[in-house]
């Protein structure tokens, strides 16, 4: 992927194409595997602080934002809307398994059960903190069909459907932890541009896996309080994975300084205000004086001999010219009245 590389993203896109296929696979995978149920049964959505930790760690999670954020194309707009018709399937099918598993419920052992989904939530918490270790570990639904098998109870088999209050709170509950899901996607696709830059995912997959932790913990009883502690740990996963003060790539124009264009031309322009703009002239002047020095009859006019130069006397012109001549100390005196030829 192009912001992380995502473990449980990484394996799912080799299976299915498109983004939006695979955020759809990404947010139905606690559905497929039968975690979802598994948590309804160990009552993992009966307070609103359960529903939220399930909907932000089940259906929401590093993910679900490694998808919206690296592999979903599109303005913001379009993204919400495939995320809106993705959640019109999702909450739907997530109330009908609520419902099916408080229909089951009163086929298992549920204090046995709490154990295995536990056991289920850190495998998916492992998964999500290294590809490498869940390599090693089994899938969720196999975890779940161990533990079905193992608190089942075949004595009183009951396989009632009751639409009462209980049942209809229980669906409630469930669509609106599908909905928690679908809403913290839509809020990534929405700031989308403003977060891909400055959210590092890999970090806040870090910290998601350790959130999972605390919410198996929650389930299986060890960690016996009532306060959010795996949400708390949540939203300090993501202080720390954004960063406000990221940039999204090079300032345009930062190497147009003073000193880009003397890189540009190899050093021919100083920075202390120098003369090395052109290496031409200067060679060009040094090569006439070279050629002046060594012909010295070339300023002698025609049908004229030069004469002889006189000690401390530099001859400019020819002698029968009578043009003005310098002193050997160069104080640039002119003759008293010289004289010229008619074409000079």
């Amino acid at each position: 992927m192009s912001t992380s590389a995502h473990p449980i993203a990484l394996r799912l896109e080799r299976r299915v194409g498109g983004a939006t296929r695979l955020l759809a696979t990404v947010m139905a995978l606690p559905l497929i595997d039968g975690i979802f149920p598994a948590l309804v049964i160990a009552g993992a959505i009966d307070d609103p602080i359960g529903i939220v930790e399930t909907g932000l760690l089940i259906f929401g999670g590093s993910a679900t934002m490694a998808v919206v954020l690296a592999e979903m194309e599109g303005t913001p707009r379009e993204k919400a809307l495939s995320i809106l018709l993705l959640g019109a399937v999702l909450i739907p099918v997530a109330m009908a398994e609520a419902a099916l598993a408080e229909t089951i419920q009163s086929l298992l052992d549920t204090d046995l059960f709490h154990r295995f989904a536990a056991v289920v939530i850190l495998a998916i918490a492992a998964k999500t903190a290294s590809a490498e270790i869940g390599e090693y570990l089994p899938s969720p639904g196999a975890i779940i069909g161990l533990g079905l098998l193992a608190s089942f109870q075949p004595a009183n088999p009951e396989l009632v459907f009751s639409l009462d209050a209980a049942m209809t709170e229980r669906l409630l509950h469930a669509g609106a932890a599908a909905g928690v899901g679908v809403g913290f996607a839509l809020s990534v696709a929405l700031g989308g541009d403003h977060l891909r830059d400055r959210v590092d995912i890999d970090r806040f997959r870090f910290g998601s896996a350790v959130a999972l932790g605390t919410l198996a913990l929650s389930v299986s009883g060890l960690l016996p309080t009532e306060q959010p502690v795996a949400l708390a740990v949540l939203c300090v996963a993501g202080l720390f994975a954004y960063d406000p003060n990221a940039e999204s790539g090079p300032v345009p124009g930062a190497n147009d300084g003073p000193d880009a264009g003397a890189e540009r031309h190899g050093g021919a322009v100083t920075t202390d205000g120098g003369d090395e703009v052109d290496d031409a002239p200067a060679g060009a002047a040094e090569a006439a004086d070279v050629d002046a020095d060594s012909n010295p009859d070339a300023g002698v006019a025609f049908g004229t001999s030069p004469a002889p130069a006189a000690a401390g006397i530099d001859p400019v012109d020819a002698a029968g010219s009578g043009t003005a001549a310098t002193t050997g100390d160069d104080d640039g005196e002119e003759g008293d009245e010289p004289s010229r030829a008619p074409w000079l």
